[in-house]
């Protein structure tokens, strides 16, 4: 593989210089080296166990011992996911296998799982291709969007950016809250109302969650780094006030999770995961805007929120995954996509800040990933560890949100983002 940059690394905010010392400049090329043969590694587990060769596809779950379940349904997350990542990766190298990949998921995610009679795309469809779940679910349809962009950048096909702009549009006309902002979490196949509107049992049955709408903005920042449209960019606007007047508290600088149609906000446990993913990627979707107000506020908010995170990371470098304030108990497990958006945010925050803590703890995370979360030589990371460190057996290495999205990008973040400090 060559890392020829072709996809070159670039912040849509203002970087501040940062001054290298001996050690930080060593501890900078030895991680771009350990994060270049992770997506090898990440990537080759995801060729060689998940592709489903005889139906299409990925498969639906496969197993910690890498043996795929053959009947499990397909999601439109994970499809969105790996084309994402294998666009970015190609992006990245110009490694024409990982191009063949793409191809392959994207031929598949548009013949299977778009509605060609209401528009959209299905939830999930079975081991067969055939309709499973046919809800447009948001979070669903803007990760389609976000696939769909990367593969674009990496091939100029210009259909794939046409059906990202046919979803944007789509939820514009009917997800899209004219009157309170924001975008209401699912619609019905045809797009009417649906009673059920979670993303998975864990979630609370509102109207309005943070997730769903950090990958919204993060979906439509990234379509428009393509697609220069007005009322894209006035979306992506509101999406970025959204977040400073409703999402995070202004308090302690943590995001509320879920809201009624009005943004009253329920309670909810504090997410460090989303916290610090939050904390660098709304500093790049205000970076796409490029209006200094928004990329001012979110410059500062990425460190800021990066520090509040940063008591939430346990002596072995792991991020635990939840707090509940109500009840004042830890959720003391360590999920793998938490340490992977750890390992970009605290890098991000070392990269406005100049303070070095949090470039050691970005590494202090990659650290904890390579000693508890996967055994070498095997690709793929395990779903996380419990309080007592034991891997959770009862999850996947792939499934319907087990993906290579946050730990590929974590590497192809942080080969871009090292690239401009080291030769």
């Amino acid at each position: 593989m060559e890392w020829q940059g072709s996809y070159q690394y670039y912040r849509m905010s203002e970087q501040k210089t940062v001054t290298l010392s001996g050690e930080q400049r060593q501890l900078l090329q030895l991680y771009r080296e350990n994060m270049q043969e992770e997506l090898r590694s990440i990537l080759a587990w995801w060729l060689r166990y998940a592709r489903d060769e005889k139906q299409g596809g990925c498969f639906g779950k496969v197993d910690n011992d890498n043996i795929p379940d053959v009947t499990a349904p397909k999601g439109l997350v994970l499809h969105s996911r790996v084309l994402w990542t294998f666009s970015a990766a190609g992006l990245l190298t110009g490694d024409k296998l990982w191009k063949q990949e793409a191809d392959r998921v994207y031929e598949y995610l548009i013949s299977r799982f778009e509605d060609a009679e209401y528009g959209g795309m299905y939830w999930s469809v079975n081991a067969d291709g055939t309709i499973a779940v046919d809800k447009k679910q948001v979070y669903g349809q803007a990760f389609a969007i976000y696939g769909l962009v990367e593969y674009y950048k990496l091939t100029r096909k210009q259909e794939a950016l046409n059906k990202a702009i046919d979803l944007f549009y789509l939820l514009e006309k009917y997800a899209h809250d004219a009157e309170y902002g924001g975008y209401i979490e699912a619609l019905s196949r045809t797009w009417g109302n649906v009673a059920d509107v979670r993303l998975s049992e864990k979630e609370l049955n509102v109207s309005k969650t943070m997730n769903t709408h950090l990958h919204v903005a993060e979906a439509f920042a990234s379509l428009y780094t393509a697609w220069k449209d007005p009322l894209l960019e006035m979306r992506l606007e509101e999406l970025a006030g959204l977040f400073y007047i409703q999402i995070i508290d202004k308090e302690n600088l943590q995001q509320r999770l879920f809201f009624s149609m009005h943004w009253e906000p329920e309670p909810s446990v504090i997410s460090f995961g989303h916290d610090i993913e939050a904390a660098w990627l709304l500093q790049e979707c205000a970076g796409a805007l490029q209006k200094k107000e928004w990329q001012s506020i979110y410059n500062s908010y990425a460190v800021k929120m990066a520090a509040k995170v940063l008591p939430a990371t346990d002596k072995d470098g792991g991020l635990w995954y939840e707090y509940d304030p109500q009840q004042q108990r830890w959720i003391k497990e360590k999920h793998w996509w938490p340490q992977a958006e750890a390992m970009v945010g605290f890098f991000n925050a070392w990269q406005e800040s100049g303070e070095d803590k949090f470039l050691q703890q970005s590494w202090q995370s990659w650290q904890f990933v390579q000693s508890k979360l996967k055994v070498p030589g095997t690709g793929e990371w395990y779903w996380g560890i419990d309080a007592k460190g034991v891997p959770m057996q009862e999850q996947d290495k792939a499934g319907f949100w087990k993906c290579p999205y946050h730990n590929g990008r974590a590497c192809v973040e942080l080969i871009r983002r090292i690239s401009a400090y080291v030769s």
